[in-house]
C-alpha cells in the first residue's frame, strides 16, 4: 500500500489533527505541528487530550514549525506531502489584510518546498476573506485577503473550492491566534485546494527542418507558435479532443460517402502561390506568418544549446512539388543529383484550402468520393477570445458529375449539417440537451457559405455568434471539364470548444497532464478546468508613432502574444493623441494579463509588461512614453475564466 503523507501547520489545540486522524483512510502519515513549543501548551487540557489521541493513531506531532519556512522543519528528512493543510491563517490581534495576505504568500511560497509533484494545499478561510467568486458575500477585491494572487506567488493554481465541513472532523474546535480560546466563525467558511501549476519557461528559439528530396531547409519559428508547432494532436496514438472530434465527424460523413484520406503536406507554402481569398479563415484582421527558409549547411549537432530543434520528417510531407517547380530552378549537377536555389519568401499555411486544388490535380483523385485532409494552420491575428492564431483544420474535397450537380451538392451539404448539428447537441446525465443553433449563410456571391453556429450557455459571457467553417461551391477545374466541386472546411479547435464548453483556446494547447487527463476516457462530457478564478492583471501602455514607417496593429497583437507567451488576453484602444505642433501620433492600449493554466503572479505580469515596452520599441520602432500615469497604471483584479 501507498503511503500518504499529510502535513497540518498552524495547528491551535491539535483537534483537527485528532478528528483527522480518525477520520483517514488506512496507509496515510500523519504530521501535525504548530508554531509554538511545547511548555506554551502544557497547561492545555484539550491540547494533552488531543496529543493522546494523535500518538495513538501513530501520528507525529512537532513543534516550533513556522509555516513560512516549511523547508527548515522537513528538508532534511526528504519528505515531501501530499497534503498540507492550514485551517484559517491568521497574523494575530489587529493585523490587517495586508499582512495576512504576506503571510499567505510566504505560506505558499514555502509549501513548494516539501510538496508532492501532485500534491494538494487546502487553506481554509472564513466567509468573504479568499475574495473568489465562491464567497458569499463576497467582499471588495482590495478588501480581501486575495488568496489566488497570493497562491500564485508561490506557482499554485486553485483547482477546487468547497464549505468547509467541520462536521466532517468529529471532535475539531478552532481556536484563535496561538492557541487563544477566542475561535474563529466558520460559518460559510470555504476550503480552497491548490495544486501546483505548471512552471513558467523563456521562450527558446525553435528551430524546424523539413525534408526536400535529398535536401533539408530550415527555418525559425515565429515566436508567437513556440510550443504550437509539430504536437501531433491529430496523430494516430493521441488522445486529444481534436482529434476525436475530427474523427466523429469524419466517421459521420462516412455513414454517405466513400472516403479518401490524405496525409497532410507540408505546412510551408511559395510567395506567389499565396491566396488571399480564405473565405471565413482570412479577413482584414489577420496576416500570414512569412518566413525565409535557408538550405542547411550545418550539421544537426551544430545547433545552438539555446535552441530546440524540431525535426518534422515524421510528420510532414516534403514540398508539394506542384508549388516548388513553379518558382525554384532545378538543376543537374555532376552526379545526376538536383539541386535547389535558395528559396525567396514562404509562409505558413493560413488555411488547408490552399491545398484544395492540388488535390484535385493529383493523379489519382477519385469523382465521387469525399477526399479528406486535416492538419495545423497558421495566422497573426488580432488578439481575441474566439480568433485563434494556430488551430487545426479539416478540408473536405468534393467533385461529382455536373449533370447531377444540384442533387450531389444538396446531398453533401445536409449531411454536412447534420454531422456538424449532432456533435453540437449532447444530453447530459440526467439534464437537458444542450444544442446550439447551426446554420450555413450564403455569401454575397450566392455560391459560397460560412457555417455560422450560434451557441448557448457558452462561456461567462454571451455570445453572438461563431464561424466555424466555409463552404466553397464556386471551385472549378482546368482538369475536369465535366465535374462540379465543392470544399469545405471545419475549424476543429472551434468545434471542440463548442462541444465540450470550453471557453478558453488556450487550454487546447497546454502542456498540463490534468487536461488530457479528462478525455482519456472518450466520452464527451462538459470540461472542468483545474484552475480556477485565476487572477487578471491590467497594465496601460503609451507610445509614439515613428511617422515614416506607420503602425500595423496586428503586428502589435502579433509582438505581445509572443512576448507574453499568450498570457495577454485583451488589448484595448485607451486614446488616440495627435501633437497640436508637431503633429506626432500617440496612441495607448491598456493590456489585460490572465492564464488558464498556470499561476501568474502581479510581479510576472510586470516583467512581462516591461519586457512588452522593449519589444515594441525594437520590432516596430515606436518611441514608449513612460509617463507617471503609466507608471502607476497597474491594477490588479480577480475575474472569471
Amino acid at each position: 500500500m501507498v503511503t500518504r503523507r499529510f502535513l497540518l501547520v498552524g495547528e491551535g489545540n491539535f483537534s483537527y489533527a485528532a478528528a483527522l486522524s480518525e477520520v483517514e483512510e488506512p496507509g496515510t502519515s500523519l504530521v501535525a505541528s504548530c508554531p509554538q513549543g511545547p511548555t506554551a501548551l502544557a497547561g492545555n487540557p484539550v491540547f494533552q487530550e488531543n496529543l493522546l489521541r494523535l500518538r495513538e493513531r501513530g501520528a507525529e506531532v512537532r513543534f516550533g514549525v513556522d509555516c513560512t519556512q516549511l523547508a527548515d522543519a522537513f528538508a532534511m528528512d526528504g519528505w515531501k506531502f501530499d497534503r498540507i493543510y492550514f485551517n484559517f491563517p491568521h497574523c494575530g490581534r489587529k493585523a490587517g489584510v495586508a499582512k495576512n495576505r504576506e503571510l499567505l504568500a510566504r505560506f505558499f511560497q514555502s509549501c513548494t518546498d516539501v510538496l508532492a509533484e501532485r500534491g494538494e494545499v487546502h487553506v481554509a478561510l472564513c466567509r468573504g476573506q479568499g475574495g473568489t467568486p465562491a464567497d458569499c458575500p463576497k467582499r471588495e477585491w482590495h478588501n480581501s485577503w486575495q488568496v489566488v494572487a497570493m497562491a500564485a506567488r508561490g506557482g499554485l493554481i486553485l483547482s477546487n473550492v468547497h464549505p468547509f465541513n467541520s462536521e466532517a472532523v468529529p471532535g475539531y474546535k478552532c481556536t484563535g491566534y496561538r492557541s487563544q480560546n477566542k475561535s474563529f466563525h466558520v460559518e460559510g467558511a470555504l476550503n480552497h485546494v491548490f495544486t501546483r501549476s505548471l512552471p513558467f519557461k523563456e521562450s527558446q528559439p525553435m528551430i524546424c527542418r523539413v525534408r526536400l528530396d535529398d535536401h533539408w531547409l530550415t527555418f525559425p519559428v515565429p515566436e508567437a507558435l513556440v510550443g504550437k508547432i509539430n504536437r501531433g494532436f491529430l496523430e494516430i496514438n493521441s488522445s486529444h479532443p481534436v482529434r476525436t472530434i475530427n474523427e466523429k465527424l469524419i466517421a459521420e460523413l462516412g455513414k454517405m460517402f466513400s472516403l479518401r484520406r490524405l496525409k497532410c503536406p507540408t505546412s510551408l507554402l511559395p510567395e506567389k502561390s499565396y491566396c488571399n481569398h480564405f473565405a471565413w479563415s482570412s479577413d482584414s484582421l489577420s496576416a500570414p506568418f512569412w518566413i525565409i527558409p535557408q538550405k542547411e549547411k550545418i550539421l544537426h549537432s551544430e545547433f545552438s544549446a539555446a535552441e530546440t530543434t524540431c525535426d518534422m520528417e515524421e510528420l510532414l510531407v516534403s514540398f508539394s512539388r506542384l508549388h516548388l517547380q513553379k518558382h525554384l530552378e532545378w538543376k543537374r549537377e555532376q552526379e545526376g543529383q538536383k539541386r535547389i536555389e535558395s528559396p525567396t519568401k514562404f509562409s505558413l499555411r493560413p488555411s488547408l484550402l490552399v491545398h484544395a486544388q492540388d488535390i484535385i490535380q493529383r493523379h489519382d483523385f477519385l469523382p465521387g468520393s469525399l477526399h479528406i485532409l486535416s492538419g495545423p494552420v497558421f495566422r497573426k491575428c488580432l488578439i481575441s477570445p474566439f480568433m485563434l492564431p494556430t488551430f487545426h483544420e479539416t478540408l473536405f474535397v468534393y467533385g461529382f458529375d455536373k449533370k447531377t450537380s444540384d442533387s450531389c451538392l444538396h446531398l453533401f451539404l445536409e449531411n454536412l449539417k447534420c454531422s456538424l448539428h449532432d456533435l453540437l447537441t449532447q444530453r447530459l446525465p440526467d439534464g437537458p440537451e444542450l444544442s446550439s443553433s447551426l446554420t450555413f449563410k450564403l455569401q454575397e456571391n450566392k455560391k459560397d457559405y460560412v457555417i455560422y453556429v450560434k451557441p448557448r450557455n457558452f462561456g461567462p459571457v454571451e455570445i453572438v455568434g461563431l464561424v466555424i467553417g466555409s463552404v466553397i461551391t464556386s471551385a472549378t477545374s482546368q482538369i475536369y471539364k465535366d465535374l462540379d466541386f465543392v470544399f469545405a472546411s471545419v475549424n476543429l479547435d472551434l468545434l471542440v470548444m463548442l462541444v465540450w464548453g470550453i471557453s478558453d483556446w488556450r487550454i487546447l494547447w497546454t502542456f498540463d497532464h490534468r487536461f488530457l487527463d479528462h478525455f482519456a476516457s472518450g466520452k464527451v462530457e462538459p470540461f472542468k478546468t483545474f484552475s480556477l478564478y485565476p487572477p487578471s492583471y491590467v497594465h496601460d501602455v503609451s507610445f509614439w508613432l515613428d511617422g515614416e514607417r506607420g503602425f500595423d496593429e496586428v503586428e502589435f497583437h502579433t509582438v505581445a502574444r509572443a512576448v507574453s507567451q499568450d498570457m495577454i488576453t485583451s488589448i484595448q484602444l485607451l486614446n488616440r493623441f495627435q501633437h497640436p505642433k508637431t503633429g506626432q501620433i500617440s496612441l495607448c492600449y491598456r493590456l489585460t494579463y490572465q492564464t488558464c493554466d498556470r499561476a501568474l503572479s502581479h510581479q510576472q505580469a510586470i516583467m512581462i509588461q516591461n519586457k512588452f515596452r522593449t519589444e515594441i520599441q525594437q520590432c516596430l520602432h515606436v518611441t514608449v512614453r513612460y509617463s507617471h500615469t503609466n507608471l502607476d497604471s497597474r491594477k490588479i483584479h480577480v475575474s472569471l475564466p
